[in-house]
């Protein structure tokens, strides 16, 4: 994934995924709103709704929190030096095609629709799991293969990821996003990653272009 190529790549379909979607919000701004906000009907893309301001307030509030409280468990803990380096490359990757990819994957089709609140929140949790899972800290994939990293700096950024995904759920969910639009999710993810950058930057842990 940190090959230079693959990263241009995958930020260039982050970036036409973006366009698709935000696309899609413009046209949808002049169409009535879908019967169940959490399916997308007539070619949209899911979640591609408008969204109240205070919505991408709270939702940008609540990564700001998790974000503080992971920098500081992190320090508590003694894993600051444990962190990963990054390149500039990979950085631009995380703060504009991450969040598109990942929400629309994840808080846009991986919802469960028509079902009882219970249910819904159910494979949200389920969802969550398998998202932060996804993300290579409990493993790693080098020239040796497939490796398990599970120790101290893998568990406490896999459950910091766990915690995010829900937040990010409920962003979409919650009655304060009416219309369940992604848009205060891609703007959270976006701003959450966007803080890891300059943390990373401000303890020396971005390196290179690529």
């Amino acid at each position: 994934m940190n090959h230079p190529l693959v990263l241009i790549l995958m930020t260039g379909v982050g970036a036409y995924c973006a366009w698709l979607w935000f696309t899609d919000l413009r046209a949808n701004r002049d169409r009535p709103p879908p019967i169940d906000p959490l399916v997308a009907t007539g070619g949209r893309l899911p979640g591609a709704e408008p969204a109240p301001i205070r919505s991408v307030g709270i939702a940008v509030a609540g990564v700001t929190l998790i974000l503080a409280f992971e920098t500081w468990g992190e320090s508590i803990l003694g894993l600051t030096a444990e962190q990963s380096k990054m390149t500039v490359l990979l950085a631009l990757y995380s703060v504009v095609a991450a969040p598109v990819i990942e929400e629309i994957i994840f808080r846009g089709y991986l919802v469960v629709t028509n079902r009882r609140r219970a249910v819904v929140w159910a494979g949200a949790i389920g969802a969550s799991a398998v998202f932060a899972a996804l993300h290579p800290f409990l493993w790693r994939w080098d020239d040796a293969g497939f490796v398990r990293t599970i120790n101290a700096k893998g568990v406490f950024s896999t459950a910091v990821l766990f915690a995010t995904s829900l937040w990010l759920y409920a962003a979409r969910l919650a009655a304060w996003n009416p219309q369940g639009s992604l848009l205060p999710c891609l703007i959270a993810h976006a701003a959450k990653n966007l803080g890891v950058v300059v943390i990373k930057g401000a303890t020396g842990f971005i390196s290179g272009w690529w």
